[in-house]
């Protein structure tokens, strides 16, 4: 089974890099996530979009569509797009460690 170190932790991963257990996530968690992505740094903006991923997350269990994240974290979808490159929901989702997404973000 895949894992992540963080300082002295060690973290569960399933096969595509994605935690195991939501509850183990944390803003340095975040980051070597980002590096695993190839994000090299996450800035405030970064941490706007993942806290508003992780509050949907907590509140429905699942993640916010695309458009619903960008109008609830108020960025537009280029600015999104810009920040998390490629597939910015999933990637946006796996970085804010939620389990993979099962639809379309």
């Amino acid at each position: 089974m895949p894992e992540l170190k963080v300082g002295d932790k060690t973290i569960a991963l399933d096969d595509e890099g994605y935690l195991k257990d939501f509850e183990q996530w944390t803003p340095e968690v975040a980051r070597v996530l980002a590096t695993r992505e190839g994000l090299e740094e996450l800035t405030n903006d970064h941490f706007v979009v993942l806290d508003t991923i992780r509050d949907y997350y907590k509140k429905f269990k699942v993640a916010p569509i695309l458009n619903l994240l960008c109008r609830e974290c108020g960025k537009s979808y280029r600015e999104v797009h810009k920040l998390f490159m490629g597939k910015p929901g999933k990637r946006a989702a796996k970085i804010a460690g939620l389990p993979k997404p099962s639809g379309c973000v």
